[in-house]
């Protein structure tokens, strides 16, 4: 008896910790996807910087990501390998999930992203955190589903951040989320006084 409620308190101890899990994951999904709201085809693929980073480009290589840790790592084949970026495609171009190509719309590509969510959460949902999978690009290998939740729940994060710059470069919308923008209220006038603050504030540090 004192072993199945042992058990059971594990049990429900893991559970909890996937909700917590989950729940940091999610947010920075929602936040990423929340970055192309309102923007047309053209915004949407359109490079702002230097590398070429784009906010579509941006989704979709999530969505590649997710699906081969969370789920390609464990054996969990995508149901539809030809919406995938394969080993081939990326030998002909090492961006190849960086970018939508002409038949993907910004609603595919989305609609791949929230389907790639379900998939990956049956992920954790199904496997124990300490289930061990393999990473066959990574030197150590072998990893547990912990890991991998924690290291994609790191990467989308910081794609969510460049999404945010992004986002502010192609119309000056800023925001963690539609009913959170996390930033101070700011009144007419208000905004260019802040940056010629900060940029005075440069001068002054010289070179």
């Amino acid at each position: 008896m004192a072993q199945t409620t042992g058990g059971t308190a594990s049990n429900a101890a893991e559970l909890e910790q996937k909700e917590i899990l989950k729940k940091y994951l999610h947010e920075s999904r929602e936040a990423l996807v929340w970055k192309l709201e309102g923007l047309t085809e053209k915004q949407a693929r359109w490079p702002l910087v230097p590398s070429g980073n784009n906010l579509l480009g941006l989704v979709k290589h999530c969505a590649n990501i997710e699906i081969g840790y969370l789920g390609l790592c464990f054996g969990r084949e995508w149901p539809n390998p030809e919406e995938l970026v394969s080993n081939e495609d990326w030998e002909k171009d090492p961006q190849a999930d960086w970018y939508a190509t002409p038949d993907e719309s910004v609603a595919s590509v989305v609609d791949f992203y929230e389907r790639a969510w379900a998939f990956c959460d049956e992920t954790i949902d199904t496997l124990p955190l300490d289930k061990v999978g393999r990473v066959s690009w990574w030197k150590t290998g072998d990893v547990t589903l912990f890991r991998l939740i924690i290291h994609v729940t790191d990467e989308i994060a910081r794609h969510a951040g460049h999404a945010d710059i992004l986002r502010e470069l192609t119309d000056q919308s800023v925001g963690l989320r539609a009913d959170n923008t996390n930033i101070p209220d700011w009144q007419t006038g208000e905004v260019a006084a802040y940056v010629d603050k900060l940029k005075d504030l440069a001068e002054r540090a010289g070179d």
